[in-house]
């Protein structure tokens, strides 16, 4: 709604339009994390990497301390270069977080932004779409949707791209 309401206004590009929400537990432990995407361009200013935008205020478990409560490791947590799009003003990048999973554990992903692209305004280009999947233990991959479950196993890697903002105005 946050971007549509931009985009009638032509204030910025749109941004990640999305929280990322990742949940994983078992019987006993319960975790729950929104993941931070790419802001939209404006006229006057590129957009912002890895940041919440319009709708959170919440921010992520430092490393340390997920580690130590729960049998993870966090792999990476990085800026997902490119993933903003292109434009007189670029759109935000996205980030790309790695989580390697040391038990058996049940994971949900709910995300947006996986299918449509955040679009740019004014002939900025859109930033890229967000991406899950699961890197098995095994070697295998399971490509995983906006709104997904999944069974993981020790080894198993979830695996989350965020979006990028779109971009503002045209390059020259």
């Amino acid at each position: 709604m946050t971007n549509a309401l931009f985009m009638a206004l032509k204030g910025l590009g749109t941004s990640q339009g999305t929280m990322n929400n990742l949940t994983f537990g078992d019987d006993t432990r319960q975790y729950y994390e929104t993941i931070c995407g790419g802001s939209g361009a404006t006229p006057d200013h590129d957009g912002v990497d890895a940041v919440q935008t319009h709708m959170t205020n919440s921010r992520l478990t430092d490393p340390e301390i997920l580690e130590w409560r729960f049998p993870v490791l966090l792999e990476s947590f990085e800026i997902r270069q490119g993933s903003g799009g292109d434009g007189k003003r670029k759109g935000g990048n996205g980030v790309v977080r790695r989580v390697k999973f040391l038990s058996d554990f049940k994971a949900n992903v709910l995300s947006g932004h996986r299918r449509i692209p955040p679009y740019g305004l004014e002939g900025g280009e859109s930033g890229k779409n967000g991406v899950n999947f699961v890197e098995h233990h095994d070697g295998s991959v399971t490509q995983l949707s906006g709104m997904d479950q999944i069974a993981l196993q020790p080894g198993d890697v979830f695996v989350i791209k965020t979006p990028g903002g779109g971009g503002y105005g045209e390059k020259k």
